[in-house]
This record gives structure tokens, sequence and C-alpha cells, in this order.
């Protein structure tokens, strides 16, 4: 079946951006004029998604807004007779259908990924994380969902990590089938470097089957005391084929403060307005 639908959950706090997040949600910090979670969504929508769940939860209001169309803004922009401006608004709510479901209590990424059932129904889907933007030439999502075309089995995006790192992800025990694609056979989240059986960590995209509703419906809390998605998925594993994709492109951590500034630089760096400014600037500063 082709994957139409693409979950986001977005039910987060934020806390390691306090206090920027006190009022705002984590996934609309701007980087540079757009904020994260749009790039994410344009990932989504240019490796062929349709429909566009958010799982959000209170104070994700802005969310909703940023998607939604806005008469007064565009009536403005017409009056002034900013074209580009207005155009650029209105592609937003015209991207993708978008719609909302909310995660009352925050139980964890498997429990968001839960609250998508109902809109989900009976189809393989795509679930994106919002820190993770991924600069390459073909979306890192449609890298995904070629792998699932060919094998028709669950795909997980993965990246080789510093073992110094493995610790902060969930990581894979997995068989080569080619330079890039994998047959997952175990899972670990957030091992430490001696219990952890690669350096292959599981990325925010994935593309799973129905079948992981009926497993999370079921699923004990597990480390944090959360429902987490990644023992869902091995728990899948053993029930279906779950693959492993190992995307091309540049991962930006923007759920990191310092991966958000690394994030801004690069970008800002392949825009023929800012580059050459902003490469004096940073040759200048550094010496």
């Amino acid at each position: 079946m082709k994957v139409r639908k693409a979950v986001f959950p977005v039910a987060g706090l934020g806390t390691r951006f306090l206090p920027a997040t006190k009022s705002s949600p984590k996934e609309m910090l701007p980087l540079i004029d757009k904020p994260l979670v749009q790039y994410v969504v344009e990932e989504a929508v240019a490796s062929g998604i349709e429909q566009v769940l958010f799982v959000t939860g209170r104070g994700k209001r802005s969310i909703e807004d940023h998607f939604d169309i806005s008469v007064e803004l565009e009536a403005h922009l017409n009056g002034q007779g900013k074209a580009r401006e207005l155009s650029s608004v209105r592609r937003i709510a015209e991207m993708a259908e978008i719609f909302y479901v909310r995660q009352r209590q925050a139980l964890g990424l498997g429990h968001a990924i839960l609250c998508a059932r109902d809109f989900i129904g009976n189809e393989p889907f795509a679930v994106l994380l919002g820190d993770d933007i991924i600069d390459s030439q073909r979306p890192c999502l449609r890298q995904l969902l070629d792998v699932f075309e060919e094998h028709n089995g669950s795909v997980l995006a993965l990246e080789k990590v510093p073992m110094e790192n493995i610790s902060s992800y969930g990581c894979v025990r997995a068989t080569a089938l080619s330079d890039r694609v994998f047959d997952v056979l175990d899972m670990v989240e957030k091992p430490s470097r001696a219990e952890a059986p690669s350096d292959m960590a599981i990325i925010g995209r994935y593309v799973l089957t129905p079948a992981i509703f009926d497993i999370l419906m079921q699923q004990q809390p597990g480390k944090g005391g959360e429902i987490q998605l990644t023992d869902a998925v091995l728990t899948l594993s053993k029930e279906e084929k779950v693959y492993g994709c190992l995307f091309e492109g540049l991962r930006h951590d923007c759920g990191d403060k310092l991966g958000f500034l690394k994030a801004t630089v690069d970008m800002a760096l392949k825009r023929d307005e800012f580059r050459e400014e902003l490469s004096a600037y940073l040759r200048e500063r550094l010496g």
C-alpha cells in the first residue's frame, strides 16, 4: 500500500530550551525564517505524504495557527503588494491536509503514536520527529519509503554516531542487505556503551505497519516509566520484518542547543543572500 499519512508527535514540553519554550512550543523555534516543524512537514510532503496528523498537548495552539489560513495577514500582504510574502504564507496552509489529536498525558513516544490509531486505520504510515532536521538532496523520508515499497516492511532511519554518544539513542543490531539497507534483528533503547550492539542509532523517521498499534496497546512502560516506541518496534520485529535505512544526508539535532546553533549556521550558509557576509563574519570572529 502507498503510505499517505504521517504522524508528528509534538506534545513534548521542550524543557531543554527553557525559558524560550515557556510559552512557545519548541517546534515553533525559528530556524532562520521558518519554524522547525515546517521543515519536517515540507520533507513529508516532498516524500509524497498527503495527510498529516499532529499529536499535540496543552500550549501547542500556535502550531495549529501556523498551518491554518490567516485571513487578516493575507489581506494585509495583498494590500501592501507583497506578492512573494503572500505566496509563502498561503503555501503553508495548502501543503497537505492537516489534522490534530490531543495526547492528554505525557506517557512517551509510543503512547503518542497510539493516539493516532483512529486516524491511521489499517494503513502503513510515517512518523517524523521535529527535533531532527535532515538536509539531503533526496528527502530522508522518501529514502525510507523506497525501502518500504521494495521490502514491504516497517523501516527505521539509521545514522552512525560516535560510540561515546550512543547512550542518547536507541540503536540496532542488524544484518546488511546492501550498503544502506539492513535487516534489523534487535534494538536497545539508550544503552550504555558496553551494552550497545552497534554504532547505528535510530533517528526520528519511521515507516510503520498498522500492526504496531496492537503491540502498543499491550506495551508495558520501559525506560523512564514511558511507553517506548523502540520496545514496541522490537516486538514487531519478532512478528514481521523490520528494516533499517542508513539515510544519505546531514542531520541536525535541533533538540539540542548546540545542534540548533549549528543548523542555523549551516542552513544560512546554503542561502545566497547570507553566504558571503556570514562567511566573512565567521572568519573575522574566529580569527
